[in-house]
Order: C-alpha cells, then sequence, then structure tokens
C-alpha cells in the first residue's frame, strides 16, 4: 500500500507541470483532485460511494482551483520594440 501511494503521489506532482494555459491547468487541476479525492474519500468511508463522492468534489475544487492559481505573465513591446512581461490585468 505504501509503495502504491507513493507512486501515486510522485505521478500527480509530475502532472501538475504545466504551461500557462487556464484551461490545461484547469484540467490538470481538475484531474488531481478528482484522484485524490477518490482516494481520501475511499480510505476515509471504506467503501466505493465515498471514493465517488470524493472524486466529485476533489474534482470541482482542483478544477476551480487550477484555474485560479494560472500566473498572469503578459507580454508588451515599449515604443523601442523591446518586449516586456507584465502583470495582466
Amino acid at each position: 500500500m505504501k509503495k502504491t501511494l507513493l507512486i501515486a503521489v510522485a505521478a500527480l506532482s509530475l502532472a501538475s507541470c504545466s504551461e500557462y494555459s487556464r484551461s490545461d491547468r484547469a484540467l490538470g487541476g481538475a484531474a488531481i483532485g478528482a484522484g485524490t479525492g477518490a482516494l481520501i474519500g475511499g480510505l476515509a468511508t471504506n467503501s466505493g460511494g465515498g471514493a465517488v463522492v470524493g472524486g466529485v468534489l476533489g474534482a470541482a475544487a482542483g478544477g476551480i482551483i487550477g484555474a485560479e492559481t494560472t500566473p498572469r505573465a503578459c507580454r508588451v513591446r515599449d515604443r523601442w520594440g523591446r518586449w516586456h512581461r507584465v502583470q495582466c490585468p
């Protein structure tokens, strides 16, 4: 069980690496949240129903958190043609 949990944690941490696309981060967050929620829900209730509910709630929370934590790094060009990164509105 410990080995499986360690592999799952390592896979989830690697899956969380993504670019700055808001939709990509929402999907990644939903996948991570669903897996984690299902695991915790199943372990907490010792039933499949608990795993399903935990997975659904985890997917919703992970999707929202993933989308809202997307870094907003916009690029603008100054009057001399040089690119600069600025905080997006």
